[in-house]
């Protein structure tokens, strides 16, 4: 399958995140990934609708809005007004039949619907709404901050995760040179990258060296 690169703009310089998006996107980003997170399921907070309103202005890249939220389904049409191409939930927050309402609800507007889980939780709980999603996000670091360290003990669940699943498979965490051929021989083909990308001086060099990676 072909490597897809979403830079995370959660690594981004925020002072210029325009500017940031644009060069990513110049430098052969095939979309941008974009945390949301409220600060009940995960200890941070980061942005809402009205910054994912300015970032679709600023890129004609699709935008992976990630929604590491709680109840995302009473924030879902705010997000898809605001320009958001793909939406990510995670099944730790939403039940098998608010997905399948979800994605009636996504599919009538041309909205992707992508499900993720967090690295504790077991494959099992997407198992059987697999058929329902476009995509699956698995988390390889605890979500809430970039730059954590990748963690290898999710490997096996990608690579059970292919052999049941022949979408999209994105992942997102200490994601590098090193660990992209570890997740790509694992199964998955989108790569989440936020501090490798934005913390690097040379991002074409870094997007390249992810999406070359054997």
């Amino acid at each position: 399958m072909k490597i897809k690169i979403a830079p995370s703009i959660l690594s981004a310089d925020f002072a210029c995140l325009g500017e940031e998006i644009k060069k990513v996107e110049s430098c052969g980003a095939d979309m941008i990934h974009v945390d949301v997170m409220d600060g009940h399921f995960v200890p941070n907070i980061t942005i809402g609708p009205l910054v994912v309103k300015d970032i679709r202005k600023a890129t004609k890249l699709p935008l992976d809005v990630h929604l590491m939220i709680k109840q995302p389904q009473k924030f879902i049409n705010a997000f898809v007004a605001a320009g958001s191409d793909m939406l990510t939930v995670h099944i730790e927050t939403i039940s098998k039949l608010k997905i399948k309402n979800l994605k009636l609800k996504l599919k009538k507007k041309g909205v992707k619907l992508g499900v993720s889980l967090n690295p504790g939780t077991a494959l099992i709980k997407i198992k059987n709404m697999l058929d329902l999603v476009d995509f699956v996000l698995v988390m390889t670091v605890e979500p809430g901050f970039g730059g954590q360290d990748f963690m290898p003990e999710v490997l096996p669940k990608i690579k059970k995760l292919r052999g049941l699943f022949v979408g999209d498979i994105a992942v997102d965490g200490g994601i590098n040179k090193k660990t992209s051929r570890q997740v790509i021989k694992a199964g998955a083909n989108v790569l989440v990258a936020g501090s490798y990308i934005f913390k690097s001086k040379d991002y074409k060099e870094s997007i390249t060296r992810l999406k070359c990676t054997v």
